[in-house]
């Protein structure tokens, strides 16, 4: 099996997933299969879902609206999922021998390599942390912003400023650049309380920021001691639009009693955790993965994010939402559907975007995988078309193919191929 790249479209109109038509013609998708068994034709049109119906009961795009029909038969359609977790002034930087460059042209080509990768995966809307203060004081983020211009009508990427140090005096210029930052474009503001010599101080200066310019609230912790975290909770407690914590691995290394009272302080203060199943990043020293079952349980919403994308902090980090999926369903016990919730439902939710079904009404942001069923597509998730603002954006493809064998013909084995293998 050929491991899966991002492949060139072809430039037929009526190619499975030509990326380039316009976000306002019409788009009419045959032959796609729902998780409900259901196998429909879906009509898009000005960014949205104009209507869904049972296979060959739309109108087929009219030849004068330049419109496109991509046939899906084969695929699985789904809501795209999204990124909550990505560090894009890091990406992709494992393989430089030395520490992370944050000269301005160096992140702007990694961020944006990593954003169309990410891309490629289905996720249409990516949240990225970006270093400010220090070293890369706002270059990082300034070229982050322009990688956010570049990407426009394929995906939409959000930055999260992200301090070292806000208390104390080598706090105060990092509180100045937090709120530069934010004057600059950044829409969230995060950071790593546990880098801090005062976690709860940092928590406390980035929460009054983000109340200042009515910011989201993003932040790295392990969440490793229970008092923090519940101090935390009643700080933020009902702080619109939002507070985010992540990766939260150590609330599974807390006792059960302990680990279920944090969960219950977290649901009620309405905090969302996002989970890296992964792998970790550059904001936590530690590895492992949140109780994600125990928070479900509660009644917090979880998230799932990729976190490091081939850095320093995982140098193999795929930035594949599915993978994410896959692992907690594999590793964690959840079902493909709540698996899949994560990176998808719950994910648009942490970034403030609107929920996506595949209904008319509904936005137009869509993943189509080759495959019957969600937990075939969290298996084996090789081909790939992504649909943001009613327009197909990517496509990825994978050809399986064998030698001639005489067991595969007399048992009708699937295969794919333009040619023999020899």
């Amino acid at each position: 099996m050929p491991d899966s790249q991002p492949q060139p479209p072809p430039s037929s109109s009526n190619s499975p997933g030509s990326p380039g038509q316009s976000d306002t013609a019409p788009v009419l998708l045959c032959g796609a299969r729902l998780t409900d068994g259901r196998t429909v034709d879906v009509r898009l049109g000005g960014g949205r879902i104009e209507a869904v119906g049972t296979a060959g009961s739309l109108a087929p795009v009219p030849a004068r609206a330049a419109g496109t029909r991509v046939d899906l038969s084969g695929y699985l359609l789904l809501p795209a999922p999204a990124e909550p977790h990505a560090h894009a002034d890091t990406a992709l930087s494992a393989d430089a021998g030395g520490p992370v460059s944050y000269d301005p042209e160096d992140v702007q080509r990694r961020s944006t390599e990593a954003a169309l990768l990410q891309l490629s995966h289905g996720a249409t809307a990516l949240r990225a942390h970006v270093r400010v203060g220090d070293v890369p004081a706002l270059g990082a983020l300034a070229a982050v912003l322009r990688t956010r211009r570049s990407l426009r009508g394929l995906a939409e990427l959000t930055t999260v400023a992200t301090p070292r140090v806000l208390t104390g005096a080598a706090g105060a210029e990092g509180l100045a650049m937090l709120r530069d930052a934010v004057k600059m474009g950044a829409t969230v503001v995060g950071g790593c309380p546990d880098l801090d010599p005062d976690p709860a101080g940092y928590a406390e200066a980035v929460l009054e920021v983000a109340a200042e310019h009515g910011c989201p609230v993003d932040l790295h912790t392990d969440a490793t001691d229970p008092a923090r975290l519940t101090r935390l909770a009643a700080m933020a407690g009902g702080l619109r639009p939002g507070v985010t914590l992540g990766p939260c691995g150590g609330l599974s290394r807390l006792p059960a009693e302990a680990a279920s009272r944090v969960a219950d302080r977290l649901a009620a203060a309405g905090i969302t955790v996002v989970c890296l199943p992964q792998g970790g990043c550059g904001g936590t020293d530690r590895r492992g993965t949140a109780p994600v079952r125990l928070l479900r349980a509660a009644g917090v919403r979880v998230a799932a994010g990729s976190g490091a994308l081939r850095d320093v902090a995982n140098p193999v980090g795929r930035g594949d939402p599915l993978e994410a999926a896959f692992l907690l369903s594999s590793r964690h016990g959840l079902r493909p559907e709540d698996a899949y919730d994560a990176v998808s439902t719950s994910a648009r939710a942490v970034l403030g975007l609107p929920e996506v079904r595949v209904e008319a009404g509904f936005p137009a942001e869509l993943l189509a995988v080759r495959g019957d069923h969600l937990a075939g597509v969290l298996s084996l998730a090789y081909s790939r078309i992504v649909v943001h603002r009613g327009r197909v954006v990517a496509r990825t493809s994978a050809v399986r193919e064998y030698c001639n064998s005489a067991a595969a013909a007399e048992l009708g084995l699937p295969r794919q191929g333009r040619r023999e293998v020899s």
